[in-house]
């Protein structure tokens, strides 16, 4: 059995994913700061026949988010798929002229330096099993910077830039890196960008390897 791992695991589309990859057969491992949150949810996972383990860590300690993801994998088998999509902030999101430098060292941190730690923890495991898949999940700012909110748009420009290099790196190894943009907001009731629908189209992303990015939706005008 491999593992799915989920860094920012969370009760709305971290959840739902996590319960698609489980349902798929794949141990599922969720990686977040709150102890209580974590058990919580690997509760709930559980209560699905899916085989899952919580891991406390905090994405910009890079060394706790390391130590997290080798016990994963020792824990519960060499890791085929990772998924980075940690919430932002709230002070990240500040207007650009309002962003000074020293404003951009966590955003930074959330965005570029904890997706290449948890690239370079996951690796291995996916060299070793001959494939694997890395999922990178933002908002619209991405590819359409937002000057209302200029630490997440520089941030998550920083790591479209970062994902794309892997997926043409990569690709080669049998590992497919792709990124999956949701422009507007994750609730149960939309069309496109509900929980069960976006966990849908991730694995389907992992499952079909066509191309790099993608869209929850169309951006708006």
């Amino acid at each position: 059995m491999t593992t799915f791992v989920l860094v920012g695991a969370g009760p709305g589309l971290g959840v739902a994913t996590a319960r698609r990859f489980g349902a798929a057969g794949h141990s599922v491992a969720l990686v977040s700061r709150s102890t209580d949150h974590l058990d919580s949810l690997v509760a709930d996972l559980r209560g699905d026949g899916i085989q899952a383990r919580g891991y406390a860590a905090d994405v910009l300690d890079a060394a706790s988010l390391t130590a997290a993801l080798r016990s994963a994998a020792e824990d519960l088998g060499p890791v085929e798929v990772l998924q980075y999509s940690p919430v932002p902030r709230a002070d990240f999101m500040k207007p650009v002229l309002d962003t000074t430098a020293a404003d951009l060292d966590d955003p930074l941190a959330f965005s570029v330096k904890a997706p290449v730690t948890c690239v370079n923890a996951v690796l291995p495991s996916m060299r070793e099993l001959g494939r694997g898949t890395l999922l990178f999940v933002n908002g619209a700012s991405a590819v359409r910077p937002n000057p209302k909110v200029a630490g997440t748009s520089i941030a998550f420009a920083a790591e479209s830039a970062y994902a794309a290099m892997l997926h043409d790196t990569l690709a080669g190894e049998n590992i497919h890196a792709a990124q999956l943009i949701i422009p507007g907001a994750i609730s149960p009731d939309a069309e496109h960008s509900s929980p069960t629908v976006l966990a849908e189209r991730l694995y389907a992303i992992h499952t079909e390897r066509d191309g790099f990015q993608h869209y929850a939706e169309p951006l708006p005008d």
